[in-house]
C-alpha cells in the first residue's frame, strides 16, 4: 500500500529549491465508503415578547425532569432538545430593547449612541454561506420592521415577512431575461466594489497607522461581498429545486402570528430539504398581545396569554416533526440542523432580561436534559453561541460576550 507523499516534497536540481504544490498524491487514502463532509444547519428563532417562565422551566434539572406545559407540546423531542435555565446575555439590557440584541449579544442596547455587533447568523453565514444558493436567510413574522440579523458593522439586515414570497423566491426559476438582468445587477455591484475599495486605497497612503487598520477592516469586509456577490452571479445561472408543493397563501392579520409562523416554518423545511440555505434566523413578533404580557397576575389575562403561547410551542414542535421525518444519508434532517428558540426578557411582566427561557433541539448534541444554572448569577448565553459556531465547523474563540463553549452542552 502507496502512504501519501509528504507535503514537504521538494524539487532541487542545480542549487535551486522549489515546494511543491498540493497534490492528489499528498492525499490521504480513503476508503470508497467514506462518508463525504455531513452538512450542518442552524435555525436561530427569536419571540419577542417573552413567555410565562412558570409553564416552561422544570423544576429539577438533570436528565429525569418532568416536562412542564409549554415543553409537554414537545414530548416527542425531549431526547433531542435541552432546555436551559439560570442564562442571560451579559450586559444585555433594556426592556425590549434588548430584542435586537438576541443573536448579537453586544451590551446595552437602550443607551444613546448604541451600535450593534455582528450576529450569529451573519458570523456563520460569512464562512459556510458560500455551500449554498443563499449564504443566509433573514426572515420575519411581523407587521414591522423586524430582524435578528445584523452585518459586521451593526447595520441591521432586512428580513422577508412573506411566506409566499420566500417560496417564490426559493423554487421559482425566472424567465432567462430576468436571470440576465440579475447578473446584471450583481456585475454593477461589483463594479461599484472595486471602485470604492480603490478610492479607499490611496486614501489609506494618508491616514494614521489607527486609520489604517481600521480602512483594513473595512476593505476587508468589501473583499468578502464581492466574493458572495461573484457567488451569486454564479448561482444565478444554476436551476432552481423544483418541489412538489405548492406556495402558501400569506395571512396579513397579524393576530393570526401563529398560523403565519407555522407557514414561514414549512417554507424552511422545504429551504433545509433542498440545501438552499444552511443558516436561518426568524424574528416572530408578537407585539399584538403586548397587553397581556402585562398581565399584573390578572388569572384571565394569563389564561388568555398561555393559549396563545401554547400554540406556538405546538407549531415549533410541528417544526421539529417535519425536521425529524424528512431524511438526508440516512439522518434526520432535525439531527443535522440546530433549532434554536428563545426570547430577549424572562419576565415580560416586569421586562426583566435575566433568566431567559431558552432551548435548542436536533444539531447532534447529546441531548434529554434540563441545564440549570444559577438564576441570579446567569451564565452566558453567547457561550452557547460559540458551541453552535463550532458545531457548523466553525472554530471560533470567540462570539460576543462568549468566550467558552457550553458548560454540559457535549456532541453525540
Amino acid at each position: 500500500m502507496k502512504h501519501p507523499m509528504n507535503r514537504r516534497t521538494f524539487l532541487r536540481a542545480a542549487g535551486v529549491t522549489i515546494s511543491l504544490p498540493w497534490l492528489d498524491a499528498m492525499q490521504p487514502r480513503l476508503s470508497a465508503a467514506a462518508p463525504a463532509d455531513v452538512p450542518r444547519r442552524m435555525v436561530a428563532i427569536e419571540t419577542n415578547m417573552g413567555i410565562l417562565p412558570q409553564f416552561f422551566f422544570p423544576e429539577k434539572s438533570g436528565k429525569d425532569y418532568a416536562l412542564t406545559p409549554y415543553l409537554e407540546r414537545l414530548k416527542a423531542h425531549q431526547k433531542n432538545m435541552t432546555v436551559f435555565s439560570g442564562i442571560s446575555l451579559p450586559g444585555v439590557t433594556g426592556a425590549h430593547a434588548a430584542e435586537k440584541c438576541f443573536l448579537t449579544g453586544t451590551p446595552h442596547p437602550e443607551r444613546g449612541g448604541f451600535r450593534n455587533g455582528v450576529s450569529l447568523d451573519q458570523f456563520a453565514a460569512e464562512t459556510v454561506g458560500n455551500k449554498t444558493r443563499y449564504p443566509s436567510l433573514v426572515l420575519a413574522v411581523t407587521t414591522e420592521g423586524s430582524t435578528l440579523s445584523y452585518t459586521r458593522s451593526g447595520a441591521p439586515i432586512s428580513s422577508e415577512r412573506s411566506p409566499k414570497k420566500l417560496f417564490q423566491t426559493l423554487f421559482v426559476q425566472g424567465k432567462p431575461q430576468e436571470v440576465a438582468a440579475n447578473v446584471e445587477a450583481l456585475k454593477q455591484g461589483r463594479s461599484m466594489l472595486d471602485f470604492v475599495g480603490d478610492q479607499s486605497k490611496r486614501l489609506n497612503r494618508t491616514l494614521s497607522k489607527s486609520d489604517q487598520q481600521r480602512m483594513d477592516q473595512y476593505l476587508s469586509s468589501v473583499r468578502e461581498l464581492e466574493q458572495r456577490l461573484h457567488s451569486s452571479e454564479e448561482w444565478e445561472y444554476k436551476p432552481k429545486p423544483k418541489v412538489t408543493a405548492k406556495a402558501p397563501d400569506d395571512i396579513e392579520d397579524g393576530k393570526e402570528f401563529v398560523k403565519k409562523t407555522q407557514l414561514m416554518f414549512d417554507v424552511i423545511k422545504l429551504a433545509i430539504e433542498t440545501d438552499s440555505s444552511r443558516i436561518f434566523s426568524l424574528m416572530i413578533d408578537t407585539t399584538v398581545i403586548h397587553n397581556i404580557t402585562h398581565h399584573g397576575n390578572r388569572p384571565e389575562a394569563i389564561a388568555e396569554l398561555r393559549a396563545k403561547e401554547e400554540g406556538q410551542f405546538e407549531v415549533l414542535n410541528n417544526f421539529l416533526n417535519s425536521l425529524t421525518e424528512a431524511k438526508e444519508e440516512g439522518q434526520s434532517l432535525l439531527d443535522r440542523t440546530m433549532v434554536l428558540y428563545g426570547t430577549c426578557m424572562g419576565i415580560a411582566n416586569s421586562h426583566s432580561n435575566v433568566n431567559l427561557p431558552v432551548l435548542l433541539a436536533g444539531g447532534g448534541f447529546k441531548h434529554g436534559q434540563h441545564l440549570a444554572f444559577n438564576t441570579q448569577n446567569n451564565y452566558p448565553l453567547s457561550n452557547l453561541y460559540l458551541s453552535m459556531l463550532h458545531r457548523l465547523g466553525i472554530e471560533a474563540k470567540e462570539f460576543s460576550t462568549g468566550k467558552s463553549t457550553m458548560t454540559g452542552l457535549d456532541l453525540a
